[in-house]
This record gives C-alpha cells, sequence and structure tokens, in this order.
C-alpha cells in the first residue's frame, strides 16, 4: 500500500522514495505526495526520478503514475517525486471553496441532489439535480461561504477510519465533513469567492466556482 504523505503534509513539494514496482510504463511507489484524480479533485503535476507524470490513478489502495516510455526506473529505485505547488496550492482553494458551498447548498436545499463536481486549477464546478434556477441563492451562499472564509479559521483534516482509508476536513462551528482530498490548513487561504450560475440542461443546474487570492 502506498504511503499517502499528501495526506499528512499536503503543503510539501518534494519528496525522497522508492520504487516498489514497475510495469512497462508504470510504477508504484512506496511513499508519494502526488495526488490522483478522486473526488472531483483533479491530479497534481509533476516529476517522478526527473520524468513528467503522464496519468496518475488509483489502483485499491496504492497509486499508479505513467511515465513517458524513455524512463528506465526498475523497483528498489531512489527517485524524487515532486509536484507543481502553484497548481497543487490552487487546487487545494478550489476544493475547499467548493465543499463550502456544497454544505451550504444542502442546506439551503435539502432536497437538492449532488450529480457531478469537478475541481481544476482555475475553477471548480458543482452540478445538481434542481427543478428551478439556483441564481436568487446565490448571493446568499456566497455571504455565508465568505464570511467562514473571512473567519480564518483552523481546517483539522484527518482519519474517521485509518484501516479504511476513510478521511474528513471539519471546521468547528460548520461542520465534519467526509473527503479524501488534499485541504488547507485555514479558510482563509481560500481568498475572494465568486459564484456563477449555469444551466446544463432540463432539471440540472451547475453553480460554477472561482477564488482569487488575497
Amino acid at each position: 500500500m502506498t504511503d499517502k504523505v499528501f495526506w499528512r503534509d499536503p503543503y510539501r513539494t518534494t519528496l525522497i522514495t522508492r520504487v516498489s514496482r514497475v510495469e512497462g510504463l508504470d510504477v508504484v511507489l512506496e511513499s508519494t505526495l502526488y495526488f490522483a484524480d478522486s473526488g472531483g479533485q483533479e491530479s497534481d503535476t509533476g516529476t517522478i526520478g526527473g520524468y513528467r507524470v503522464l496519468a496518475a490513478r488509483w489502483q485499491g489502495r496504492d497509486l499508479v503514475y505513467t511515465l513517458p516510455p524513455a524512463h528506465v526506473l526498475e523497483e528498489g529505485d531512489t527517485v524524487t517525486v515532486e509536484i507543481d505547488w502553484p497548481r497543487r496550492y490552487a487546487l487545494m482553494r478550489l476544493h475547499f471553496a467548493a465543499e463550502i458551498v456544497l454544505e451550504l447548498v444542502k442546506r439551503h436545499l435539502p432536497a437538492i441532489g449532488k450529480i457531478g463536481a469537478r475541481i481544476s486549477e482555475h475553477k471548480a464546478r458543482i452540478d445538481f439535480a434542481w427543478h428551478e434556477p439556483l441564481t436568487p441563492l446565490l448571493p446568499e451562499l456566497t455571504r455565508e461561504a465568505q464570511a467562514l472564509i473571512d473567519a480564518d479559521a483552523p481546517i483539522v483534516s484527518a482519519f474517521s477510519d485509518e484501516v479504511a482509508e476513510r478521511r474528513y476536513w471539519e471546521v468547528e462551528g460548520f461542520g465534519r465533513v467526509p473527503c479524501g482530498g488534499t485541504h488547507l490548513k485555514r479558510t482563509g487561504e481560500v481568498g475572494v469567492l465568486r459564484l456563477a450560475r449555469k444551466n446544463i440542461g432540463r432539471g440540472k443546474e451547475r453553480i460554477d466556482i472561482y477564488a482569487t487570492p488575497r
């Protein structure tokens, strides 16, 4: 099982580790900083042993990285993992912004259904099954979310079940939410929030989420 350092220290950008398995272009590491696409959060970008990672995926409790055909890594090799920190930090900020918005939407509209989400470097989106435009709700969502951000409250991120690798984040007074992504230390790191509504089909609503650093 890959040791997932990105959960313990999501602010770390460089790690020396060993290759535990090689299958053609795919490699598995003993430990890693490099998050792979999960829960709507896009993968990191970066290098392993100096080779650009072309793709990353979860395989059970392991993370598998696809490297270029020219790579010569072998099992047991010591390698340096480096991630693109500006991208990681942008993903963390937008991820948490999206989590806040989702929780607030569910509180305002308990019957609403989430049908999709995507967290990219420049914006996040959440898709809902809902019968009317969400536009009238956006000012209140923005106000409530920004108030939590501006409080600069600490964010706890930990295991709810370490054996099963189930994790959560929690802000005291706001709530505890199951989530296995990478998380900020404080809400204030999100910055200034902006929301936009988009209709993506009959009975479907999308909220686009933007976060500008202060």
